[in-house]
């Protein structure tokens, strides 16, 4: 059972600016907060290919590829409405799990996946692919969901019944679920007192990352396969691999923690 991400993507195309655009660009180099021009950067899981197309508007030479055929093709339609050369942003469908698609690449100074490989359904061995496509000295930087204990089990089966529906009824599930739960969060810090903590998010949902809440709705309930991991529990792995954790953005919530790690 897998969620069709590349159609949410092509949707979301329809939504995007320069201002998303920029929104996307700034979030990169929050995280990746090290000079990109010039360096080589592989995108793994691509999505719609906006964080790809941040990385080649900061300069890096970018190689991405998704799973899912719709993504690729989201993707390569992003590119060519920026007119960006097949040399700076090569696109192409491919699996992080089969160690021998990732052969044909060269180790990369920056290997990037944000909010992808904890939907492999082998998240630990994705991390370790990953994580072996750094060069000495580069860097990886992921974005996983982050562990919150049964809240994160509850939302397995969230998800999982999002992609048992028929798909004429399953966005309509999400839709539903999004705004009743985004009610009762404001409906919690109103009572206490401090309503701009629920609707501030909201108002600035498009300045964040540059994504679309609709989108990203259908996204959150239907991306399935659904796995999580704590920032120590991550960072300890990629430790054992020979890494250290340089830079990090959490969350105390259900979204993920993005990571950015150095490979000594």
């Amino acid at each position: 059972m897998r969620f069709g991400f590349g159609d949410n993507w092509i949707d979301y195309l329809a939504t995007i600016d320069e201002a998303k655009i920029e929104a996307s660009r700034r979030r990169l180099k929050q995280i990746v907060n090290i000079e990109l021009k010039g360096k080589s950067f592989i995108d793994i899981g691509c999505g719609s290919g906006v964080h790809s197309l941040s990385a080649v508007k900061e300069g890096a030479i970018v190689s991405s590829f998704d799973f899912d055929e719709n993504s690729v093709l989201a993707a390569k339609k992003l590119r060519s409405l920026q007119n960006v050369s097949n040399e700076l942003w090569q696109i192409e469908k491919g699996d992080v799990l089969s160690k021998e698609y990732l052969e044909k690449y060269k180790k990369s100074d920056i290997v990037y996946s944000w909010g992808v490989l904890h939907h492999t359904g082998h998240m630990w061995q994705a991390i370790e692919n990953a994580a072996d496509l750094v060069i000495k000295n580069g860097y990886l930087c992921i974005a996983i969901y982050n562990d919150q204990g049964w809240k994160s089990k509850f939302w397995w089966y969230v998800k999982y019944i999002y992609n048992s529906l028929p798909q004429k009824i399953n966005k309509i599930y999400a839709y539903f679920l999004g705004m009743f739960f985004i009610f009762l969060n404001i409906l919690k810090y109103t009572l206490l007192l401090k309503p701009m903590v629920a609707i501030g998010p909201l108002l600035n949902y498009k300045a964040d990352r540059g994504m679309n809440i609709l989108n990203d709705l259908v996204d959150w309930y239907g991306g399935f396969p659904f796995e999580y991991a704590s920032i120590d529990d991550l960072e300890k792995y990629l430790r054992s691999k020979g890494f250290e954790m340089v830079n990090v953005i959490s969350t105390n919530s259900l979204g993920c923690n993005e990571m950015l790690f150095h490979k000594i």
